[in-house]
């Protein structure tokens, strides 16, 4: 047998397995309740509104690092193993210049954070994936993200929310006006309740001053008179301690939101009526964070 029918005959097998792979990781999500759907580029870039992207030349990364594709997502399951045997020719061929010890060019990949995104060499990819390779030199081309995203993120729900996020970041512009503060929240629709949280200020800002208010001017008061004060207070009494899962921006949501409810549907507002409220609720850990932040509270909302 000569060499290249070896290297072909070799081709083919690591195929078959790469295939085989595919079916049984397949199998093991459907088991697990997971999507076996490798990320689109696109999807993410709608999802996280993706600014501009910038050259970073070229240098190894990690495969592993590698979660998704810009244009051949169906192609191939998540872990980039070939999902279809359509791809059987073309990737043979990629093989073979493995075996052959050919040096293939980098591949292009757009870089979201710590992940990366094939834009040219999926078949590449996948090759070095059936083979144990661990590192490819890639050409990178970073795309501007003003959210976090990390390996972590890839979650469908995880993605829904730092879409949430950075539709935030877009419409408050807290990015610019208040660099040090992340206002990152687990709450589904936590994003939604700050931008209503801050458009009302807004509203009662123009009331009180007599005129209109620019949105910037808004986030900034927001801040200054109110989200910060309150996330000071519960700092204060160690409040976090008590919820080691809750980011502040979590305590600010519940804390307000409660006030809201209260303010609603019973005619004592006051912060006694509160303590009241949470009395009734068995669980001793809620009871104990309204009696640690009644009084400062009171002070600072100019109640009790």
């Amino acid at each position: 047998m000569s060499v290249n029918a070896f290297y072909r005959a070799q081709a083919q097998q690591d195929f078959r397995r790469a295939r085989l792979k595919s079916l049984v990781t397949d199998i093991w999500d459907w088991v697990q309740g997971r999507s076996r759907e490798m990320l689109s580029y696109d999807d993410v870039k709608d999802q996280l509104k993706l600014g501009g992207v910038i050259y970073r030349g070229t240098k190894t990364i990690k495969i592993n690092d590698i979660v998704g594709s810009v244009g051949r997502y169906e192609d191939f399951d998540r872990y980039f193993f070939p999902a279809n045997d359509h791809l059987s020719s073309r990737w043979q061929r990629v093989d073979m210049a493995f075996y052959d010890d050919i040096n293939l060019p980098p591949i292009v990949v757009y870089q979201v954070g710590d992940v990366y995104f094939v834009v040219d060499g999926n078949h590449r990819v996948s090759v070095a994936k059936q083979q144990g390779i661990d590192f490819i030199d890639a050409e990178i081309r970073e795309a501007t993200c003003q959210v976090p995203f990390t390996k972590a993120d890839l979650d469908p729900a995880k993605l829904r929310t730092l879409g949430a996020y950075a539709d935030f970041i877009r419409r408050s512009n807290v990015n610019t006006l208040i660099p040090h503060e992340t206002f990152e929240t687990t709450i589904a629709d936590g994003y939604k309740q700050l931008v209503h949280h801050i458009a009302e200020h807004r509203y009662f800002m123009g009331i009180d001053f007599q005129r209109d208010i620019t949105a910037d001017e808004a986030v900034l008061h927001w801040y200054e008179t109110i989200y910060a004060p309150l996330i000071e207070t519960v700092e204060q009494h160690a409040v976090f301690e008590k919820f080691p899962k809750a980011t502040q921006t979590d305590l600010y949501l519940w804390i307000m939101d409660r006030l809201h409810f209260l303010k609603e549907h019973q005619q004592d507002t006051s912060l006694e009526a509160a303590v009241e409220d949470y009395s009734a609720n068995p669980k001793g850990e809620t009871n104990e964070l309204v009696a640690d932040l009644y009084q400062p509270l009171a002070q600072l909302l100019g109640q009790g």
